[in-house]
């Protein structure tokens, strides 16, 4: 089964949205484009309540079918880790709910299957999971309220690659802050498997400004699409080189 390359965007922030149109609108965009938009709303480890700021965090990631979390900064490391890998499985179940249903007919999910078969087809999901081409787009929140979090953010990307890579499929991960300077998002590490190097990158970050979240999730849908127009514009040198199916 084939399920091409499963493309994430993994939005890390502290609080609400307050410019440009609503991010789960936008997160709604993302996943009619194949995009699961999954979203790490972040604590400080002092804070005894969620603050009000954080309440869309759930509605962006249902809106862009992927998974939310809010965790303390200290817990950070293994919620992305866990997020990524969840978004995963969802994804890849809903793959193979669709192959179901065209070999069973349009009643039948793995919820429903017999627990045996159930189980042969959640090896089926597992084995999809290491062995599927993954593409992780990280938008990282840098308002000025994120300024003494952004180490920790450091600290779970570098964790996040170094587990992805145990995987037999490729994994690429770019990194995006928002918001820009002129734009809603700029570019700080652009597509690569290792993330190892982020530490120079992160030290230099500026943060402060507005929360453009709607905006920066627009900006990031497109980034998938120009990885791919730069392979093609790449490939048009030989043409004997046919463009890979995503």
């Amino acid at each position: 089964m084939r399920t091409g390359t499963l493309k994430q965007v993994l939005l890390i922030t502290d609080g609400c949205s307050n410019q440009g149109e609503h991010p789960a609108h936008v997160a709604t965009m993302l996943a009619e484009q194949g995009i699961t938009v999954n979203v790490i709303g972040i604590l400080e480890d002092t804070q005894s309540e969620q603050p009000e700021g954080l309440m869309e965090v759930e509605e962006i990631a249902s809106s862009g079918q992927g998974v939310s979390q809010i965790v303390y900064q200290q817990a950070l490391s293994q919620t992305v880790q866990t997020v990524t890998k969840q978004a995963m499985t969802q994804t890849l179940q809903g793959v193979v709910n669709k192959e179901l249903k065209q070999i069973l007919g349009n009643s039948q999910s793995i919820e429903e299957l017999p627990p045996d078969q159930r189980g042969e087809v959640m090896e089926v999901v597992d084995e999809l999971g290491e062995t599927c081409d993954l593409e992780v787009l990280v938008l990282v929140d840098t308002s000025a309220s994120m300024t003494n979090k952004l180490p920790t953010v450091q600290e779970a990307l570098i964790d996040l690659s170094i587990s992805m890579n145990a995987r037999i499929g490729r994994n690429r991960f770019s990194i995006y802050q928002f918001p820009g300077k002129r734009k809603p998002i700029h570019l700080l590490v652009d597509w690569t498997e290792q993330l190892s190097s982020i530490s120079s990158v992160f030290s230099k970050i500026a943060t402060g400004g507005v929360t453009p979240t709607g905006p920066a999730l627009k900006e990031a849908m497109y980034q998938f699409g120009k990885k791919t127009l730069k392979r093609r514009l790449w490939r048009n040198d030989d043409p004997s080189i046919e463009e890979a199916g995503n």
